[in-house]
C-alpha cells in the first residue's frame, strides 16, 4: 500500500504554541515525579531480588515478561482511547496503580511475590501511555514533534536522575547500606513522589481538560493492522530488533553486583547518569529531529551497537561510556522514535498507531530479554554477540526504512 503521507509542521497549530507547551510541561511535571517514583524503585529492583533470592536467568525473565506485558497490552488500550476518547481515566487509573507497585515491594520478603508486583506496575503503565502518547502528540502538533515529545522527556529524565540519585545518596547514609533494610527503606518512600505525580495530573487536567483540540483534523492515512505503510512498518520491525538487543538495566545491575565493578550502593548513580543523558539526548536529538527529519533517528540504531560491549567486557571507563550511550538509546526512543510515529499516523487512529508499534516492540523486547539473560548463565561474550548481531539487523532495517519512507512520500 503506497500512501502519500502527511506530516505536520510546527507552524500549522490547532491552539496557541504557548498554551501546548504549558500542556507539555505539566504533563512533564507529572512525569518527573513519576520517574522519581518507578525509576527509582527499578534502580533497586536488580540488587533487592538478588537479596531475595532470584537467578540471574528468573530476574531477566521476568523484566522481560514485564516489559512484554508492559508494550503488548498497549495495542488493546491504544484502541480503548481511541473508541472512548477517556485519556484522563486511562492516565489516572493507569499512574494510581503504577505509582503504588514499585514502594509495595519493601512490604515483601519472597521474590515470587516482588516479582508479580513488577509485573503490575508494567501492566499499569500499558493501560494508561498510549493516551499520555495520544495527548503529548496532540499537543507537539503545533510546537513540532521532535520539541514536543523531547521537552517532555527530558523533563521526564530529571525525575529518573533524582530518583536513583537520591536513593543512592540514602544507601550511602543509611546504616545498613544496600542490605535488605537499607533497600526497603528506599522502596517505601517512593510513595512520596507518587503522591506528587499524582497532584500534578490532576491540575493538568483541570485546566486541560480536553487536550485533543491542540491539534487540527488534518487528512492523513487510517492507520491500523491493515492500513499502515510499508515505510512505518519497516520502522516498527527495525525498532523490534533494537529492543531484542537491548541488555534491561536490572540485568546490567546484576552483574555489576556479581563482578563487584561498582559498590552496591553506586549503582544507582550509574543509573542516574544515565537517565540525565537521556534528558539531554531526547531534547537535542528532537530538535534536530524537527530539523532534518528521519536520518536523525539512525543515530539510535548506531549508538547501540556498541552498548553491549562497553558494559560487559570493559572496565570502570567503559562501562560508564557504555551506560552513556545506553542513556543515549532510551533519550531517542522516547523522542525522535516516538516522533516519527505521531507524524505518520492520523489523529483518530493515534492511540492504536502507538499500541501497534509498542506491541510489536514490546513482544522482541521480552523475547530478546529471557536470550539473553539465559545466555548470560552460559557466556558473558554470547550475550555480546548476540547483543550487537540483532542491533546490526536493526540499523539495516533502518536504513530500508528511511529509503521506502522516502519514496512513499516523495
Amino acid at each position: 500500500m503506497r500512501t502519500k503521507l502527511h506530516v505536520h509542521h510546527p507552524n500549522q497549530t490547532g491552539s496557541s504554541r504557548s498554551q501546548a507547551v504549558m500542556f507539555i510541561v505539566l504533563l512533564g511535571v507529572v512525569s518527573l515525579f513519576a520517574d522519581m517514583n518507578y525509576e527509582g524503585g527499578r534502580s533497586l529492583s536488580g540488587q533487592y531480588l538478588n537479596l531475595l533470592g532470584a537467578s540471574a536467568f528468573a530476574l531477566s525473565l521476568a523484566a522481560g515478561l514485564g516489559e512484554f506485558l508492559g508494550y503488548g497490552l498497549r495495542f488493546f488500550s491504544g484502541i480503548l482511547v481511541d473508541k472512548t476518547k477517556s485519556y484522563w481515566f486511562m492516565m489516572f487509573t493507569g499512574y494510581g496503580i503504577q505509582l503504588c507497585a514499585l514502594p509495595a515491594l519493601a512490604l515483601t520478603g519472597d521474590w515470587r511475590w516482588a516479582v508479580a508486583l513488577l509485573l503490575l506496575e508494567r501492566i499499569a503503565k500499558a493501560f494508561r501511555k498510549p493516551a499520555g502518547d495520544a495527548v503529548l502528540a496532540y499537543a507537539s502538533f503545533s510546537t513540532g514533534r521532535g520539541f514536543g515529545f523531547g521537552l517532555h522527556e527530558a523533563m521526564d529524565q530529571i525525575g529518573a536522575f533524582l530518583g536513583p540519585a537520591l536513593l543512592s545518596v540514602l544507601l550511602f547514609f543509611n546504616k545498613d547500606g544496600a542490605g535488605l533494610g537499607g533497600l526497603r527503606t528506599g522502596l517505601f518512600l517512593l510513595f512520596i513522589p507518587a503522591v506528587a505525580a499524582l497532584l500534578a495530573l490532576t491540575v493538568a487536567r483541570h485546566f486541560f481538560p480536553h487536550p485533543d483540540q491542540f491539534e487540527l483534523p488534518v487528512k492523513t492515512p487510517v492507520i491500523g493492522t491493515k492500513g499502515i505503510s510499508r515505510g512505518l512498518w519497516f520502522v516498527i520491525i527495525a525498532a523490534g530488533f533494537l529492543a531484542a538487543g537491548i541488555t534491561d538495566f536490572p540485568l546490567i545491575a546484576f552483574h555489576l553486583n556479581k563482578t563487584g565493578d561498582f559498590p552496591a550502593a553506586a549503582i544507582p548513580m550509574l543509573y542516574a547518569g544515565s537517565m540525565a543523558v537521556d534528558a539531554a539526548a531526547a531534547l537535542l536529538l528532537g530538535k534536530l529531529y524537527d530539523k532534518i527529519g528521519y536520518p536523525a533517528l539512525l543515530f539510535l540504531f548506531v549508538v547501540e551497537i556498541f552498548t553491549a560491549p562497553l558494559v560487559f567486557l570493559g572496565g570502570t571507563t567503559a562501562i560508564v561510556a557504555g551506560m552513556a550511550l545506553w542513556g543515549i538509546s532510551m533519550g531517542t526512543q522516547e523522542s525522535v522514535l516516538k516522533a516519527v510515529i505521531a507524524d505518520h499516523s492520523s489523529k483518530d487512529y493515534r492511540g492504536r498507531a502507538f499500541g501497534l508499534f509498542q506491541t510489536v516492540f514490546g513482544t522482541f523486547w521480552f523475547a530478546g530479554s529471557a536470550l539473553l539473560g539465559w545466555l548470560y548463565g552460559l557466556s558473558v561474550l554470547a550475550l555480546v554477540v548476540v547483543s550487537v548481531s540483532l542491533q546490526g539487523i536493526a540499523l539495516v532495517l533502518s536504513l530500508a526504512a528511511g529509503t521506502v519512507l522516502k519514496k512513499t512520500e516523495g
